[in-house]
């Protein structure tokens, strides 16, 4: 049974960081082909990505968040973690763990709620 589980969430105020953590079970986030990532949805608005690493180890990060938050993956304690500095109100939302394997399987964690204040 494939589980991830978030944790690193908060209430931060604007400008400040937050590091966003993601451990997996029943699957190997090293797998060949395997990507992983960080999602996130605001209220209202459909889930979006924030960050990435594909499985030639390449990343890419959304428009929005570029310069501000680094996504690492560590591939020992099969952890994938999400640094996020200068936070703005307007990253507040429920971030969600992702990995998507070589054949098309999609992982979820429960999500973790970042609340950035003004």
């Amino acid at each position: 049974q494939v589980q991830l589980v978030e944790s690193g969430g908060g209430l931060v105020q604007a400008g400040g960081s937050l590091r966003l953590s993601c451990a997996g079970s029943g699957i190997l986030f090293a797998g060949a082909g395997n990507i992983v990532g960080w999602y996130r949805q605001a209220p209202g608005k459909t889930r979006e990505l924030v960050a990435q690493i594909s499985g030639d180890g390449s990343s890419k990060y959304a428009d929005a968040v570029k310069g501000r938050f680094t996504i690492s993956k560590d591939n020992a304690k099969n952890t994938i973690s999400l640094q996020m500095n200068t936070l703005k109100p307007e990253d507040t939302a429920v971030y969600y763990c992702n990995t998507r394997t070589l054949f098309a399987n999609d992982y979820w964690g429960q999500g973790t709620q970042v609340t950035v204040s003004s």
